[in-house]
């Protein structure tokens, strides 16, 4: 098995930025990755339906023979990874925001999370919040909108930007020095996110700690590839592909697939 590939989903383009740094740590395992953007955003529906999508998305994986997913969702993570972790029997790895480092090294005691609906009313997001938090001050904010216009390739517009200042003023009101992205989308929007904050408020992310956590997970079960050649990857999309291809390097192949 450990020459399987290492199988992503995410609720459409946003976890490629988890891609990149599981490709960057890890080049020579073979990837693949499910863009769900016909379903996409998952932030806005419920649990149960969040759990059914998940599913879904795990089952053509398995098909595929990964030995490992990635649930390269914020709010997948949050909804669903519990019930994906007992009922299949490879392992998981999932993807909550960066509370706790955000909460440890705050100096101002004051944080920001912008995520999803889905993510910030989840039980899991709620629990993690309330154990590393319990002294800070955190601002939530929806990113209402953001990951329509990312999905439609409009991460550098004026509506993003507009939207963003919307969502930023109250955490600058609130003093925070860290803001925490909570979906996988909004890594994309950092460039925009630097010409709004100032140069003393961090941003964190959780796409290094996802590629560390899947290396280690790899070897703990022994399933690293020992090739030494770069492993091939495929993009799978069930919406517009040429998008798609605008967040991926150009030799990496991407496919249109209803799934």
């Amino acid at each position: 098995m450990s020459k399987h590939p290492i199988g992503i989903f995410d609720s459409g383009i946003g976890g490629t930025s988890i891609f990149k740094e599981i490709r960057a740590l890890l080049p020579n395992e073979e990837i693949i990755y499910l863009a769900d953007s016909k379903n996409a955003p998952y932030g806005n529906k419920s649990e149960e339906n969040i759990i059914q999508l998940s599913i879904k998305n795990t089952e053509l994986l398995l098909k595929k023979n990964c030995k490992i997913i990635v649930v390269a969702c914020n709010t997948a993570t949050t909804n669903a990874i519990d019930y994906l972790r007992k009922n299949y029997k490879i392992p998981f790895i999932g993807i909550e925001p960066a509370i706790k480092p955000a909460s440890l090294l705050s100096a101002s005691k004051a944080i920001g999370i912008l995520a999803t609906k889905g993510t910030l009313s989840s039980a899991l997001f709620h629990k993690t919040s309330d154990l590393y938090a319990k002294n800070v001050t955190v601002v939530e904010r929806i990113g209402e909108g953001l990951v329509p216009l990312i999905e439609a390739g409009k991460q550098n517009s004026d509506e993003i930007k507009k939207l963003l200042i919307g969502y930023i003023e109250p955490m600058l009101k609130a003093n925070i020095d860290y803001l925490v992205l909570g979906c996988t989308h909004y890594p994309y929007l950092i460039p925009q996110l630097k010409e709004i904050l100032p140069s003393h408020v961090k941003i964190i992310d959780s796409g290094l700690a996802v590629a560390k956590q899947t290396e280690a997970v790899l070897k703990a079960n022994d399933l690293l590839n020992k090739e030494k050649t770069n492993g091939f990857v495929q993009f799978y999309t069930n919406s517009d592909v040429d998008i798609l291809k605008t967040f991926v390097e150009d030799s990496f192949e991407v496919n249109y697939l209803d799934f």
